[in-house]
């Protein structure tokens, strides 16, 4: 379905006010998707009828175009909406997926979100119980697709690539990355490619649907995302399973106060990577740890000291007590760890990157406006979600995440998804 709208005269100069591209739901979070690309912003999101949505906006003159997509939310936050471009310039979405067969849409054109092809398959294997989609770039800079096959607590991680001259993806790995053999899956941040060439990634193993039996802190590296090693070099058959304790980071146990979004993969001075995360204490309170890898192992160390235990188990998207982000060097032998506690309040802890010693603390940074960061709502509760791209912010309202369903009461209003330009 196309649709047009938010059109500018020529002299089109982006209001300070933001362009409203839409009326969303506001009474559950899931994210959304924004690209630059040829001077057009495309954004992907749900209405406020729950469709999978695509926008551009042209930057030059403000012309707005929309795309429904035949693919409708329910209310589970983990269902979040992706996209991406391929080389040669054809648009690739792709969300609305907990441990269902996959939802994937490509378009017949380049750079247009118009005549968008829903595609029911990649490769046509391990394909019915998708979760997790993330789009990502090879060392070559083919397009890569990579996702959870199976549920939470006995999934496995799969990777395929895209060849475009063909316009069909096949597999990049011939065997799951990691794969917790039926009796466990990993939760991960990344691959991320660093300075240094390799890509690195973390996770967490959990054992069951619920959060709580997150446990054991884990750590892999790769030149070509095909051949993967430890953090000392030594390279591995896949897939990688929880017998291999030569990945442990920190072998925390069940109910031991790991939480999956809560692994951040940062890097120092030298490009070697920092892991910030947060567990319980010996007391059993929540507290921020650093991870570095030094030569008779990894070293670790805790720093804070509260006293407060966020008590969180069973399954679902929940409301997040104790919000982290990736640790960050600010020059002079310092980083950064910030975060976000339901009873602490928010900050960021300086630290020394080669001994963790705490140097001081400072109010939380960010990289656009506080004002962007106020609720409109009067309707309590309220957060705003903001993704910054270039110059450009997308910003809109929803209550927290309430374990994939529907709030009881009155739904709070539609929130408007708002772009502005901010620099």
């Amino acid at each position: 379905m196309l649709l047009i709208g938010c059109h500018y005269e020529r002299a089109f100069v982006f209001p300070d006010t933001g362009i409203e591209i839409s009326k969303v739901e506001s009474s559950f979070h899931v994210d959304y998707s924004m690209i630059e690309k040829n001077g057009n912003l495309y954004i992907a999101f749900y209405n406020s009828l729950h469709q999978m949505t695509l926008a551009t906006v042209d930057s030059k003159t403000g012309k707005c175009e929309y795309e429904i997509l035949p693919s409708d939310i329910e209310w589970d936050s983990h269902n979040y909406v992706t996209m991406a471009f391929d080389k040669e310039g054809y648009l690739h979405v792709t969300g609305n997926m907990h441990a269902v067969p996959l939802v994937y849409f490509r378009s017949s054109e380049p750079y247009t979100i118009h005549g968008m092809k829903k595609i029911n398959h990649m490769t046509g294997i391990d394909e019915n119980k998708v979760t997790y989609p993330i789009f990502m770039e090879s060392p070559d800079g083919e397009l890569i697709f990579h996702y959870r096959s199976g549920g939470s607590g006995n999934g496995f991680e799969i990777y395929n690539i895209y060849n475009v001259k063909e316009q069909k993806w096949r597999r990049l790995l011939d065997k799951p990355l990691i794969d917790g053999v039926g009796k466990r899956n990993a939760y991960m941040q990344g691959p991320i490619l660093g300075a240094n060439g390799y890509y690195h990634l973390i996770w967490v193993w959990r054992d069951t649907p619920d959060c709580s039996t997150n446990h054991t802190l884990s750590y892999a590296r790769s030149k070509d995302l095909i051949q993967w090693e430890n953090v000392s070099g030594k390279k591995t058959n896949l897939p990688i399973s929880f017998d291999k304790p030569d990945f442990y980071v920190d072998p925390t146990p069940v109910k031991g106060g790991l939480f999956n979004p809560g692994i951040k993969l940062g890097f120092d001075s030298n490009s070697y990577p920092i892991i910030g995360y947060h567990k319980y204490d010996e007391h059993g309170y929540n507290q921020l740890f650093v991870a570095r890898y030094e030569k008779d192992g990894w070293y670790r160390k805790q720093l804070t000291n509260w006293d407060y235990r966020w008590q969180f188990e069973g399954p679902g998207s929940m409301k997040i007590e104790l919000e982290i982000f990736t640790p960050k060097f600010i020059g002079e032998g310092k980083m950064l760890f910030g975060y976000k506690h339901v009873k602490e309040g928010s900050g960021e802890i300086i630290f020394d990157e080669k001994t963790f010693e705490i140097i001081g603390k400072r109010e939380i940074s960010s990289v656009y406006p506080e004002k962007y960061a106020q609720v409109e709502s009067s309707y309590p509760g309220m957060q705003t979600h903001v993704i910054v791209v270039g110059d450009y912010l997308l910003r809109w309202e929803t209550l927290p995440a309430n374990r994939d369903q529907k709030i009881q009461g009155p739904l709070p209003t539609p929130s408007r998804l708002m772009l502005y330009k901010w620099k």
